[in-house]
């Protein structure tokens, strides 16, 4: 059973017989299916089928020489709304199963983007097709989380704004001048991040940790795509899951400087969401490659 079907909706489902004929239901009743020869002659297939706006389930496989599909994975997902990033995306093959993860560099984070890639039939396409690498493209990412807390946001005015937006696109800069080897960038970092621990130490004896980071996003666990964040609720709805009917909260957030849209059951959010506060809580990261038309 997949931990992040509860995200989606299905909560209460735990009988893998129930399992099994919600996939085949899928499958028989896809919103969307696409196929792709993978070049070795095998034929790989994914049904995917919405049970709410943006959110549901993609089963994967492939045909065999009758032409019968062969369950293979399944994965609950949400599709993303907005574009997070245009940086350039790799990607590779997980090696027990016909499954992907890409890996996206951005300078806001400080860290390698990694996370579950959701159109993976097109970009066999590409691949088989020898397109790869395509230029032009762009990542739209997303993620599941089944624990998350609602805090309230930190009191700024103006002013802390703009210096916020300086700040960042100022760490940004250094960032990427730190990649190529620039030396007084590397040692300019370390310098602030020395600067920022000192403050931080001094802070934390008289105030709340969560008063003095606004927003953070970093590794956690051993899993490569679950990530630990906080940050500021963009948007906020609760979607229906069309058959369980149990409620899903969908919040745009902005962490670090990126906007992507985050999936959480109800039953797993502690708190009330709303447009200005935050969102903190464990994710796995999804992502779809945005190829452009051909």
């Amino acid at each position: 059973m997949h931990r992040y079907m509860r995200a989606v909706g299905f909560s209460q489902l735990t009988d893998r017989n129930e399992v099994k004929r919600l996939l085949t239901d899928i499958v028989l009743q896809s919103t969307s299916r696409s196929y792709v020869c993978n070049g070795a002659g095998i034929i790989l297939a994914e049904f995917c089928r919405d049970f709410g706006d943006n959110m549901g389930i993609s089963v994967c496989g492939e045909f065999d020489n009758e032409d019968k599909f062969i369950y293979e994975y399944f994965y609950p997902y949400l599709r993303g709304r907005t574009v997070t990033t245009g940086e350039d995306v790799s990607v590779e093959r997980h090696a027990s199963q016909e499954s992907y993860a890409g890996v996206c560099d951005d300078n806001r984070v400080g860290v390698s983007l990694i996370f579950y890639l959701q159109n993976m039939i097109e970009y066999v396409k590409h691949r088989t097709a020898g397109r790869l690498p395509v230029s032009g493209t762009s990542l739209s990412m997303t993620a599941l989380s089944v624990e998350g807390n609602v805090l309230f946001p930190i009191v700024k005015n103006e002013f802390d704004r703009r210096r916020g937006r300086r700040a960042t696109s100022n760490r940004t800069n250094l960032i990427a001048a730190a990649r190529m080897g620039d030396e007084e960038a590397i040692e300019n970092l370390t310098i602030e991040d020395m600067d920022t621990y000192t403050v931080i130490s001094k802070r934390i004896q008289t105030e709340d940790i969560f008063s003095l980071v606004d927003t953070f996003f970093m590794p956690y666990g051993v899993e490569c795509d679950h990530y630990s964040l906080l940050g500021e609720i963009l948007e906020c709805r609760l979607v229906r899951n069309s058959m369980t009917g149990e409620g899903v909260y969908q919040m745009m957030i902005s962490c670090n400087d990126l906007q992507f849209d985050i999936c959480i059951n109800e039953q797993d959010l502690v708190g009330e969401p709303e447009v200005g506060r935050r969102f903190k809580g464990v994710i796995w990261a999804q992502g779809f490659i945005n190829f452009p038309a051909l």
